[in-house]
């Protein structure tokens, strides 16, 4: 875990991190047909959150919110990839809207330390504060319903492979008590979040069922013929 000096806010004033909102929001309505899951709505909705978990745990709240506006512009360079995959347009980014190479540096490590596939239980408050806020948007109940579609839309998967890549990425860490970092995250959302884990595992079961094999095969037949 990294740790550096909460002087963020000298650095990055209310101006930058306008700039990057600007930049990031050009970016996700020029691309909205590519972003159907991580598009200006999901960006919008981890930032608010991320900056409040960073208030409570002693994060840098500037900082956080700055990883928050672009931690997933790796989507605009790659379908379904890492949090690393957008680091050079991350950077570049950071660097347009005047963000010191140095913080730019620190801003990537916390993207990185916060993905959900990879994160530990010992990351930094920044990188906690941005993965609280993130994993509840997967966490919320509406999601599978109003989102999932979407998901699959945006990164070429099957639900199977969305199934999978849930139930792999997340039961682990959900099973040994990190899901949400932050222990009032943890006490709100939790119950969401078992209920979600529960759902995608019960998908992940199904989609192996032949009979229901033919019924999404049939789905799939009606919509192509729709469109």
């Amino acid at each position: 875990m990294r740790t550096q000096e909460s002087t963020i806010d000298h650095v990055i004033v209310d101006a930058v991190v306008g700039a990057v909102e600007k930049r990031v929001h050009r970016l996700c309505r020029q691309y909205a047909e590519r972003l159907q899951f991580h598009g200006w709505h999901h960006v919008s909705f981890v930032r608010a959150k991320a900056v409040g978990f960073a208030r409570r745990n002693g994060a840098d709240p500037a900082v956080v919110e700055v990883a928050a506006l672009v931690h997933d512009v790796n989507y605009l360079v790659l379908r379904n990839s890492p949090a690393s995959a957008g680091r050079n347009l991350r950077l570049e980014i950071l660097a347009e809207c005047g963000v010191p190479p140095h913080v730019s540096r620190w801003i990537d490590e916390i993207v990185d330390e916060a993905e959900m596939a990879t994160r530990g239980r010992d990351i930094s408050l920044e990188a906690q504060a941005l993965s609280d806020a993130d994993t509840l948007f997967k966490a919320l109940p509406v999601t599978p319903v109003v989102l999932a579609h979407r998901y699959l839309r945006e990164n070429g998967l099957s639900l199977r492979e969305l199934a999978h890549k849930i139930v792999g990425e997340q039961c682990d860490v959900h099973d040994e008590g990190y899901y949400f970092y932050n222990p009032e995250a943890a006490a709100t959302y939790s119950r969401w979040a078992t209920a979600n884990l529960q759902l995608w595992q019960c998908i992940k079961e199904a989609v192996d069922d032949p009979t229901v094999v033919e019924l999404l095969d049939a789905v799939h037949a009606v919509d192509a013929l729709a469109s």
